[in-house]
C-alpha cells in the first residue's frame, strides 16, 4: 500500500505542480486586465487622457524617470500632482492585491495600507515623513524610458492608442537585469531556475534573482512573462523575445543610470515597440 501511494505522489505532485503554476498565470494575466481596465476607465472620465506615471524621483525641485514597478513615489512635482498611483485609480481598482503579480515570492506587507493612503502614505517602520513603494508590476503609461543607442521608450498618454512615436504598452510582469541590489543578476517576479529571494523591504517588493551566466542567458531563462496593452488585450512573452530598456537619470539630457547604480534594466517585449 506504501509503495502504491509513493507511486501515485510521485505522478500526482508534478501535475499539481504544473496546475498551480497554469492557476497563477491566469492570475496574473486577470490581473492585468483589471489594472488596463482602470487605467482605461480613468482615460474615459479624463479627456482620454492616461494617469500621469509616478515612476519618478524628485530632489531639490527637480526630478528623473526611475523604476516602472512604482506605485508610490516621493514627493509631487508640477508635472505630477499625485505621488501614488491609487490617487489616480482608486476608484476603479477593486482590489490593491490585483496590482501585484501571484508569481511574485509575496504580497508587499504595507500593500493594502499604502494604497488606501495614497498620497498620505507615511511607512509605519521608519522615521521618514513620506515613503515611496515598488511593486512586482511594471507600468508605463506616460512612462519614458532609455534603449541602447539612445532611442526612447514612451508610453501612451492617450487611451486612443497613442500619438507619433508613443507605445501602446501598458504594463508587464517585472523582469529586469543588473539591479542595484542584484549587480549582474536577473531579477523577476516569476521564479527563475536556481532563483533566490531578494527579501522585501521597507519601501519595496520580494522578487526572485539569479545570478547571469552562460548557461543562464535570455537564450535559457524559461519563464513566461505577460504584457498588457491599452486595447486591453494581454499576451505572453519570453525573455529571448524582449529588449532590454534603462531608466533615464538625467531627464534633460536622457542619460540613463550607470550600470549597477540604479534600478537596472526593464525588459518589455518587441511587441511594444513602436
Amino acid at each position: 500500500m506504501i509503495s502504491i501511494i509513493s507511486i501515485l505522489m510521485g505522478i500526482l505532485l508534478p501535475v499539481l505542480g504544473r496546475a498551480r503554476r497554469q492557476a497563477r498565470d491566469l492570475i496574473g494575466m486577470n490581473n492585468q486586465k483589471q489594472a488596463v481596465t482602470a487605467a482605461n476607465l480613468f482615460a474615459f472620465d479624463n479627456d482620454d487622457r492616461y494617469p500621469q506615471s509616478v515612476s519618478f524621483v524628485e530632489y531639490n525641485g527637480n526630478w528623473n524617470w526611475y523604476d516602472p514597478r512604482t506605485l508610490i513615489s516621493w514627493n509631487t512635482t508640477p508635472s505630477h500632482p499625485h505621488r501614488a498611483m491609487s490617487e489616480y485609480l482608486r476608484g476603479y481598482v477593486e482590489s490593491a492585491s490585483m496590482m501585484v503579480c501571484p508569481k511574485a515570492p509575496r504580497e508587499y506587507k504595507f500593500l493594502h495600507e499604502s494604497w488606501d493612503a495614497g498620497d498620505k502614505w507615511n511607512n509605519p517602520e521608519t522615521a521618514f515623513e513620506v515613503l515611496t513603494v515598488r511593486g512586482t508590476y511594471c507600468f508605463y503609461w506616460n512612462y519614458v524610458g532609455w534603449f541602447d543607442g539612445g532611442r526612447l521608450f514612451r508610453g501612451p498618454r492617450r487611451c486612443s492608442g497613442g500619438g507619433r512615436g508613443e507605445s501602446k504598452l501598458l504594463m508587464t510582469c517585472y523582469f529586469g537585469y543588473d539591479h542595484r541590489r542584484t549587480p549582474r543578476a536577473y531579477g523577476s517576479c516569476e521564479k527563475l531556475q536556481g532563483a533566490r529571494e531578494i527579501a522585501e523591504t521597507s519601501i519595496e517588493s520580494a522578487w526572485w534573482s539569479c545570478r547571469a551566466s552562460r548557461s543562464l542567458n535570455l537564450s535559457t531563462i524559461n519563464v513566461k512573462l505577460n504584457a498588457a496593452y491599452s486595447d486591453g488585450h494581454v499576451e505572453s512573452f519570453t525573455p529571448s523575445e524582449a529588449v532590454p530598456m534603462k531608466a533615464i537619470m538625467n531627464r534633460f539630457t536622457n542619460e540613463p543610470y550607470p550600470s549597477g547604480v540604479g534600478p537596472g534594466d526593464f525588459y518589455i517585449p518587441r511587441n511594444g515597440l513602436r
